[in-house]
């Protein structure tokens, strides 16, 4: 084996299958076959470092993905991007470092308002104790980040993911990995356009609406966040076009 497949295998890390994985996701969703064949099997094997076994599964991983598919006297064949599964986080994580645009992050803003603020209304109709408690400690979470103890992203989507889980829908639960993978890419964003961290009294009043129970209040708050966050994402379109 060449010192280039020996290099290019320590660079997947200690889990090939999952670094062979990430690594052609990434190159497929930033459009490297968009001009060429996907790699068969074995050119894959040899170029990357790795056994054939490994290389078998990253592939199966990447179908099951809907990124590629297996087809008679065709080979493995890049799927057209209407096939991906959006949903899975490793899919959209390579969207938003490859791909990112501001139709992406618009149409996952559009998909927040269907979705989060109905959670927040049956949040505040279901939620346990258990649920509720989550909830507090999200934004605790984001008053320590606000005060520069804890990681502004990383509190942020445990605020919401929290509110998804404690609507008791398993439906929206199963969002959780959609938005604590999406929304890092749009809370950057939306920061960087504000110069600011989220706004807590904003988020404190969707909090405080779920404890007392009012899903009215809690639903249009919390529609209010996502939709401001689309507005300013608009105007700053706007001012650099």
């Amino acid at each position: 084996m060449t010192t280039q497949p020996l290099e290019a295998r320590d660079a997947l890390g200690r889990n090939l299958t999952y670094g062979l994985l990430d690594r052609l996701g990434l190159l497929i969703v930033g459009g490297a076959y968009d001009e060429q064949r996907f790699p068969t099997e074995a050119e894959l094997s040899e170029a990357h470092g790795v056994s054939r076994s490994v290389t078998r599964e990253a592939v199966k991983m990447l179908t099951a993905k809907g990124l590629v598919s297996a087809r008679p006297r065709q080979g493995t064949i890049i799927q057209p991007d209407s096939q991906w599964n959006l949903f899975d986080p490793d899919v959209l994580r390579w969207m938003f470092e490859r791909r990112f645009s501001i139709d992406l992050l618009t149409h996952f803003g559009q998909l927040r308002v269907a979705i989060e603020p109905a959670a927040a209304a049956l949040a505040a109709r279901e939620a346990t104790e258990e649920g509720m408690a989550t909830i507090r400690a999200g934004f605790a979470r984001m008053e320590a980040a606000d005060a520069g103890h804890d990681d502004v992203l990383e509190a942020d989507v445990a605020f919401h993911v929290a509110i998804l889980k404690a609507s008791g829908n398993p439906f929206f639960g199963q969002f959780r990995d959609v938005v604590s993978t999406a929304l890092k890419t749009s809370i950057r964003y939306t920061n960087r356009i504000s110069g600011r961290s989220a706004d807590l009294g904003a988020h404190e009043s969707v909090m405080n609406a779920i404890l007392a129970r009012d899903g009215q209040t809690a639903q249009t708050r919390m529609r209010v966040i996502i939709e401001e966050a689309l507005e300013a994402i608009r105007r700053n379109e706007e001012a650099l076009g």
